[in-house]
Parts: C-alpha cells; sequence; structure tokens
C-alpha cells in the first residue's frame, strides 16, 4: 500500500482575515482524501501563536468568532535548518529545552489570508525550514500583498490596471490633487489586506477623511484607486511553470461594492456567475491576461486574479490573491470545477506542485 503523505495544513493567523481562514481551512480538510494523506492541523491565533490542533478539534465547530485556542502544553515551532523533523511541539514550561517531535511533514498547506500568512513572512519561514509548501514562493507572496508594489510591476510589465496613488502615514495627502488625478468617487485602501476590509468609496468630499484614517488602522500605507465602471471578473491561476487558467467568473455585486459583509455575512450581498457569460474573445482575453500578471508578479502554485471588464471589452486587473478563499463555494475552487478540476483533486494538484517545486529547488546548487 502507498505511503500517506503527512500534510499539515496551516490556518488562522494574525491578521483581520482570521475567520476567514477557518473557513477555508474547514473545509480543506473535510475535502481532502484520507487514504492519500494524514493531517496535522496547526492553528496561529490572533497573537501568532502556533499551536498543534489534536484532530483538527478548532476546525469541527461552526462558529469562527467563538473558537478557543488550545493551551499552552500544545503549543507548536518551526526549527529552521536541513533537519527530518522541523515541526515541534514545545512543552510547557521547559523552553526550548523540552521540544517533542511532530515527526516528518511531507507538505505544509497554508491557508493563511492577508498579513503574516499570504505576505511571504510565514512562506520565508517554511523555506527556512525546508518544508515544501503550497502556493507561492516568498517574493511572489510579498508583492501580491502589497497593492502598490503590484500595480506597479504590473503596469511596468504591460499589464493595464486602473490609475491609483499610494500614500505613506508620515506623507500629506492633497484631496483636491488626488480628485483631480483620479475622479470621483474613488475608494481607499489598506495596502496590505485582503478580503475588502479598511475599503471605503469615497462619493463625496466629506467623505474622504474618514476613508483614509480608516485605511490607516490597518496599515502604514494606503492605496487610493479610481472607480472604474465595468463588470467585476475573476479568473483562477493553478500551476508553476508552465500555469494555466480557468474559466473566468462573475461577481453581480448587489451592494454599492463588493465588500466584506457582501462576501461573508449577507447571502443576498452579491451573486456568482460561474462561468461568467463573456464573449468567447473576451474570455480569452481575460485568461491570457491571467496568466501575465501571475508571470509578472512571480507567482506559483495558485493565485486568483481580479479584473474589471468595461463596456468596450477592455480588461483592465484589480488584483491578484496568491491564497484566495478556498472555501466550497468560494470563486477560486467554483472556476475550477466548472473547468473540470474538482475541489478534492485541486487540493491533490496543488499539494503535487508544492512537492515538485521543493525537489527542483533542491537540485540547484547553494555554495561554489
Amino acid at each position: 500500500m502507498k505511503k500517506k503523505l503527512t500534510v499539515a495544513i496551516l490556518f488562522g493567523g494574525k491578521s483581520a482575515e482570521h475567520e476567514i481562514s477557518l473557513i477555508s481551512a474547514r473545509n480543506i480538510v473535510e475535502a481532502m482524501d484520507k487514504r492519500k494523506y494524514e493531517v496535522v492541523a496547526i492553528a496561529i491565533d490572533k497573537q501568532g501563536r502556533w499551536h498543534l490542533d489534536e484532530g483538527a478539534r478548532l476546525l469541527h465547530g461552526k462558529s469562527e468568532s467563538k473558537v478557543k485556542f488550545p493551551d499552552a502544553h500544545n503549543a507548536t515551532a518551526v526549527l529552521p535548518g536541513d533537519t527530518a523533523t522541523p515541526l515541534v511541539r514545545v512543552h510547557s514550561g521547559a523552553g526550548f529545552g523540552g521540544l517533542g517531535s511532530l515527526g516528518s511533514i511531507d507538505v505544509v498547506f497554508p491557508i493563511l489570508h492577508g498579513p503574516f500568512g499570504e505576505d511571504g513572512t510565514v512562506q520565508g519561514l517554511l523555506k527556512l525550514a525546508n518544508l515544501p509548501f503550497v502556493g507561492a514562493g516568498v517574493l511572489g507572496s510579498a508583492v501580491g500583498m502589497d497593492k502598490d508594489v503590484m500595480k506597479r510591476l504590473l503596469r511596468d510589465a504591460g499589464v493595464p490596471v486602473g490609475k491609483f496613488l499610494a500614500f505613506n502615514r508620515s506623507d500629506k495627502i492633497n484631496f483636491a490633487k488626488v480628485k483631480k488625478a483620479l475622479g470621483l468617487p474613488l475608494f481607499v485602501k489598506p495596502a496590505n489586506l485582503g478580503s475588502s476590509v479598511g475599503i471605503s468609496k469615497v462619493v463625496k468630499p466629506g467623505e474622504f477623511a474618514a476613508a483614509v484614517n480608516e485605511a490607516f488602522r490597518y496599515d502604514n500605507k494606503i492605496v487610493i484607486e479610481e472607480c472604474i465602471q465595468g463588470r467585476e471578473i475573476e479568473c483562477s491561476v493553478l500551476g508553476n511553470d508552465p500555469p494555466i487558467a480557468s474559466l473566468p467568473g462573475e461577481i453581480v455585486v448587489k451592494r454599492d461594492f463588493y465588500s466584506y459583509d457582501a462576501k461573508y455575512l449577507d447571502d443576498n450581498g452579491a451573486r456568482l456567475e460561474i462561468p461568467a457569460q463573456l464573449p468567447k474573445a473576451v474570455v480569452k482575453k481575460v485568461r491570457e491576461t491571467a496568466l501575465r500578471a501571475y508571470k509578472a508578479l512571480c507567482c506559483e502554485g495558485m493565485g486568483r486574479v481580479d479584473f474589471f471588464v468595461q463596456a468596450n471589452g477592455r480588461v483592465l486587473v484589480n488584483e491578484i490573491n496568491t491564497i484566495p478563499g478556498f472555501t466550497k463555494i468560494s470563486m477560486y475552487p467554483k472556476m475550477w470545477e466548472v473547468s473540470g478540476i474538482s475541489y478534492s483533486k485541486l487540493i491533490d494538484q496543488l499539494i503535487q506542485l508544492a512537492i515538485q517545486r521543493h525537489r527542483a529547488e533542491k537540485r540547484l546548487r547553494t555554495s561554489q
């Protein structure tokens, strides 16, 4: 009988998208073929502490806001270096003198949304520990998280994006100049966050200061974007080199914009059309542009590219998500489902892509 692969599911995290991570992780664990995989669940609480979640207990509940994290005796750590057992349990009160191995881990599946998980921080730690992991590497994760850097790289690569400005906390932001460059209405966003957290739509001048303050609550850099009139289209990308693109889907928003509430709390906030009803030429352009964006941003494993498609057929990239929502009803897996790859098969492919990349990297020389 073929040996099972041991997969560590890494979920939770310090970001404002903590609860969404729990939902994604629960769906993945439920869908994984237990004949192929042994699951080790590792939870990261909102303080950034790692816990061994024995039996994936935290993923069995239904209320993500009421999750109780394990006691300190289940504290878990990663040991950098080329060791056979880089994931360890830290015994309570023993410090790093009392370590217990969690055994060999074949691959890590980070399902962490937002900063401290999707931004290259965890990916760098896993690389130091010589652990294969699902999704983009350090560089792709970092540039995919920062909306300012991401848009500048796409623009320089000739991938069409909307007009935007970026500001640090110390900058003086002149509303008149912003309005002249971008017009009204406009959107104010934290540069490094997802799930529409901290985003405001500014329609009137009097709303601008509050929108800027709200975005700065979540990040020390913000982006301000023009309001683009167009259909909200998304496309899933899968692979290392070369990647492939799914059929696109559409988000038909019933609110003013696709806010956090519309995504996760209001059942009537938006309708998903998968696949999107678009002319064949536009579908082709969306898929080709998704691949161009994915490659320009040095992504691997998976990514969801979000677009605006205007009435004249113009396609503009809004952003990329390197760890997209992964619930059974999320756009990323649903677009692959209509493209011929089931949810469980998608998980299989992502795990294999992680292992293949790790093997290829191991063949590289690290010294003269």
